[in-house]
Formats: C-alpha cells, sequence, structure tokens
C-alpha cells in the first residue's frame, strides 16, 4: 500500500511540473499557471478506433497558436507528447494536440489551404531541446518589457502585448495591438539590433489580447475566450436588437472594450423565433380602436399591443395564435368587438419559489394577529363591562338539560315582538318540557284536539296567531 502511495504522489508531482512548463494553454491540465487556458484542448474520441491513422499531426504553440506537421518518419506520437518541428529557420517546440483521422477535419475547421507548405516533425523533443526551450522562453518577459520602450521612444502608437520565441532561441514574435496601420520597419531593425534575433511582427485584436490576460465576466463565470473559444467571430449591433437587449455600451461590452462574444451565443434561436411572430408594421383593427404593436416576447410567443404607437396605453398581451386570428378576422372586413383582455388578479403562480426569501432571519417567526380596539367611554364601555355578567347569569340559570328556561331570558337577547301568545290546549303539552324534549330553533305546529297536525301554510299560522293574541 505504501508503494503504491509512493508511485501515486510521484505521478502527480511530474504531471503537475508537466503543466507548468507546457505555457502553450493547451496541455490539457488544469494545474498551476494554465488554470482556465486550455482553449485549444481536443478530445480524440476516435483514439481507441482501429486504423486512426494520419499522417499529419497537430502541435500546439502559445498564445493560441498551431500547426500541422507531416510525421513522414512514422514516430509513435500521442496527444501530449513534446516534439521537435521544422521551422524556417531553425526548429521549433511544441506539444502535439490532436492525432488520427480528426486532424483532417480540424485542418478544414481553420480553412487551411490545399496548397499551404506542411512542414516536417523532427523527432521527440530531447532534454537538451527542452532545455534550451526554458533558456529562451525565460527571455520573454524581459524582452516584451524593453521592446515597449523603444515604442514609446520611437512614437509608434501601439502596444507590444507579448512576445514568444521559437524553440532554439533564435527568432521571436511580438504580438502586438493597433488602433491605426503602424510602420513598425524601423522597429524590426532596432529589435534585431538589440537582441541579435530574428523579428516578426503579428498584430492580434482586442479579443485576442483578454483571451491572453484572462480574468473574470460579468456573469461571475471566466472569459470564454480565455478558457474554451479558439476563434472569434465579429459581433454586431442587430444581434442585440433581435434579443431585445438594451443597446448600453456599458452592459454590451466585455472586460475587451468590444460587444461581447456571448451576444451571438442565441441570437439564431430569437431569429428563428421572431420569424413565426406577427410582423411589427401590422396593427390589428377593431370596433373601438386600433391596435399597434408595441413589444414582443419571442420564447414566450407573445405579443403586447397598445392603442398608441410609442406609448404602452390600454395595452393587450395576445399570443401568436390570437394576434394571427385578428388579422385574418381583418383581412376578411371583419373587426372584432375587442381584443382578449388580460386577467387582472389571475397571475399564474411560478413554479420556482421565492430564492430571496428562503434565507430570511424571520421565517421562523409567528405572525402576530393584530388586536381589535376596545371602544372607550360612553354606553359601549357600559355594555361591554356588563356582558360577562349578563353571561354568567345566563350559564347558572340553564337547566341540566343545557337549555335555559323559558321564564329567565339573557339580557343580551330581545323577545320577539309582533306575535301575541297562543292559549293552551287540551293535549299540547307544557311550554318547558316540549323545550327539553326538542331542540331549540325548531317549529312544532299547532295539534288539535283529535291528535293530528294540519299542515298550515306561513300566512296561515301569523293569522292564527294574531287572532289568539286578540
Amino acid at each position: 500500500m505504501d508503494e503504491n502511495n509512493q508511485n501515486i504522489v510521484v505521478n502527480a508531482s511530474e504531471s503537475a511540473d508537466a503543466c507548468v512548463k507546457c505555457g502553450t494553454g493547451g496541455c490539457g491540465c488544469s494545474c498551476g499557471d494554465d488554470l482556465g487556458r486550455c482553449n485549444l484542448t481536443s478530445t480524440n474520441w476516435l483514439a481507441e478506433v482501429p486504423d486512426n491513422e494520419f499522417d499529419i499531426v497537430e502541435v500546439l504553440f502559445k498564445n493560441t497558436r498551431r500547426g500541422f506537421y507531416r510525421n513522414s518518419t512514422n514516430i509513435p506520437l500521442k496527444q501530449g507528447d513534446w516534439v521537435a518541428v521544422e521551422a524556417n529557420p531553425g526548429h521549433d517546440i511544441g506539444r502535439v494536440g490532436l492525432t488520427g483521422r480528426l486532424v483532417k477535419n480540424q485542418m478544414k475547421r481553420v480553412n487551411l489551404r490545399k496548397d499551404a507548405e506542411i512542414l516536417r516533425v523532427f523527432r521527440k523533443a530531447k532534454p537538451a531541446d527542452m532545455e534550451r526551450y526554458e533558456q529562451a522562453k525565460a527571455r520573454e518577459e524581459d524582452t516584451m518589457i524593453r521592446s515597449r520602450k523603444i515604442a514609446v521612444d520611437l512614437g509608434l502608437k501601439m502596444k507590444i502585448g507579448d512576445v514568444e520565441y521559437q524553440g532554439d532561441g533564435n527568432k521571436a514574435i511580438f504580438y502586438y495591438i493597433a488602433d491605426e496601420r503602424v510602420d513598425f520597419r524601423q522597429l524590426i531593425k532596432v529589435l534585431a539590433d538589440v537582441f541579435k534575433i530574428r523579428v516578426e511582427m503579428k498584430q492580434i485584436g482586442a479579443r485576442q489580447e483578454a483571451g491572453r490576460i484572462g480574468g473574470i465576466g460579468p456573469c461571475g463565470r471566466p472569459l470564454c475566450c480565455a478558457t474554451w473559444m479558439s476563434g472569434f467571430i465579429s459581433v454586431a449591433t442587430s444581434a442585440a436588437r433581435f434579443q431585445d437587449i438594451s443597446l448600453n455600451p456599458q452592459n454590451l461590452a466585455g472586460q475587451c472594450a468590444k460587444l461581447k462574444c456571448c451576444i451571438n451565443f442565441e441570437v439564431n434561436t430569437y431569429v428563428e423565433a421572431i420569424r413565426q411572430l406577427p410582423a411589427k408594421d401590422v396593427h390589428l383593427e377593431t370596433k373601438d380602436n386600433t391596435y399597434y404593436y408595441f413589444k414582443a416576447d419571442a420564447l414566450k410567443r407573445e405579443i403586447t399591443y397598445s392603442t398608441e404607437r410609442n406609448a404602452p396605453v390600454n395595452t393587450v398581451t395576445l399570443t401568436a395564435a390570437q394576434a394571427f386570428e385578428v388579422i385574418a378576422l381583418n383581412k376578411n372586413g371583419v373587426k372584432p368587438d375587442s381584443l382578449k383582455p388580460e386577467e387582472e388578479g389571475k397571475k399564474n403562480a411560478s413554479p420556482f419559489g421565492d430564492l430571496l426569501n428562503q434565507d430570511a432571519i424571520n421565517r421562523f417567526d409567528k405572525k402576530k394577529k393584530k388586536k381589535k380596539k376596545k371602544p372607550s367611554g360612553g354606553a359601549g364601555g357600559n355594555k361591554s363591562a356588563a356582558a360577562p355578567e349578563n353571561n354568567k347569569d345566563s350559564k347558572e340559570n340553564k337547566t341540566p338539560g343545557g337549555e335555559a328556561p323559558a321564564g329567565n331570558k339573557p339580557n343580551g337577547n330581545k323577545p320577539r315582538q309582533g306575535k301575541g301568545k297562543r292559549p293552551q290546549q287540551q293535549g299540547d303539552k307544557p311550554a318547558h318540557q316540549d323545550k327539553q324534549s326538542r331542540p331549540m330553533k325548531t317549529f312544532r305546529p299547532r295539534q288539535n284536539n283529535d291528535g293530528n297536525a294540519p299542515q298550515k301554510s306561513g300566512n296561515d299560522s301569523r293569522q292564527s296567531n294574531n287572532k289568539a293574541g286578540e
């Protein structure tokens, strides 16, 4: 067990050193200074497929630079191997990024010309080659700082962003940014005399510069150009208009001061959705008003119409199907009474919970009920004070059956008026016995002497009660 653990530690340290030394940003590692900058890596998903052979390999260099080289000597190469390749002049050191038949597809993706010259792979990098490569790489930062001072002394409106030395140290590529055209012929002569190397100037854009430096975007994630994007497409403001994004330069610009690359990610979806909606210049006619296009939610397929062209007045939101129905009616000369009104107060409940209040401090507190204010002074105060006494008396005067006697009524209950007492007839039971045997608030019809209870209407019963009272 100890030997296995020791081997694991050694292998991990070796892989970490390889990641730090590669410096290409395409090693596929996630350690050291190259974290989040492996945007040139490709997954060889045909690696285990038989007959996956191709005589050209893809080699990765620094600053998103890649090249395709012919393996004419059939050197057994795999992804991640350091190789010495042919350069003009001398040789360069790079890392194998892809092998097999997928290299052919990669060459088509980068639009490599068919008549382009393909250089050769010399050999796998030897320790002497790697040592010389590390020495050349150590000179890059000092060369960049001195070259910037030289450009300022010459009065050139340009910024040298990075320097990349060739593997043998005989040549260097200077990456610069400039808004205008720059005549750097004199700069090349000065740099060649100072550093005793061959100089190549290569202009890059602001997006490439941001990808080289890296950073965190407004979304809170690492920049796309520094993590996975290897090619850049121009972004137009029309893409923001299709998505109804506010044309505020501060919101549309990224870290590179250019339009954000992510604006292009979903524009095709919005374009397809907008094609399925009514045109903006089509207005809807009703018997009362004329409704004009105000705004639309392309993904929900909902359009909001207003009675004014540039103001939200009497707005009505319709689905695309409802809008097309009204348009069809208007084409046939039919004007509906009104459009579908918005249902006020019947909002659809959101399927998602309120994430902002789920961690509130007072979420476990019980809501206190508001107490009603008692009336102070006057007749109301006397009445409220006397109420408990009346209730107490009413409880004491109740019979064992739970009912109050007929003679002792609570003070709070008022007797009925307008009805006289019915004289007691033969066969009728006393009032207190009748109330004990039957529940309250029930009507028992009057009985005749023979014991039959004829049914009477409400008017007849009232007339009989009035006669009895007289």
